[in-house]
């Protein structure tokens, strides 16, 4: 019984543990409405290879969540030019835009998870290819 109960718990915190990191998910094309307004500012967190792979969101500045967690030699400036406004962050899931708006949002920013690239596509919203350095 206690080994069912253990199974039981790991299982729930391995669903339910990354929604949580996630945070509410705004969706994609609100997310486009604030950053058309201008009051936001799109920011995918994802890798460059990924941007290479997939695209990316046509308004999205391309930010690593490694070099957030990291020296932050990408984030530094854009942090510093955009401490007013909104950071609408997105990833391949939002798992990991998930993260970097928690690490964000405890350094005082206002920030909100647009979840994954494929709501964003799958919204009908406009996408760019990008080269990998």
């Amino acid at each position: 019984m206690k080994l069912f109960l253990i199974l039981l718990v790991a299982v729930i915190v391995l669903i339910v543990a990354p929604r949580l990191l996630a945070g509410e998910i705004i969706p994609a094309k609100d997310a486009a409405a604030r950053v058309a307004s201008g009051q936001a500012v799109l920011v995918d967190v994802r890798e460059p290879a990924e941007w290479a792979d997939s695209g990316v969101a046509e308004p999205a500045v391309l930010l690593p969540l490694s070099d957030l967690r990291g020296d932050r030699t990408e984030w530094k400036a854009f942090l510093a030019a955009n401490r007013e406004k909104e950071l609408i962050l997105y990833c391949r899931s939002g798992n990991r835009s998930g993260i970097a708006a928690s690490i964000l949002k405890k350094e005082g920013f206002t920030v909100a998870n647009a979840g994954g690239f494929k709501h964003w596509s799958g919204a009908g919203l406009p996408v760019r290819q990008v080269k990998e350095d």
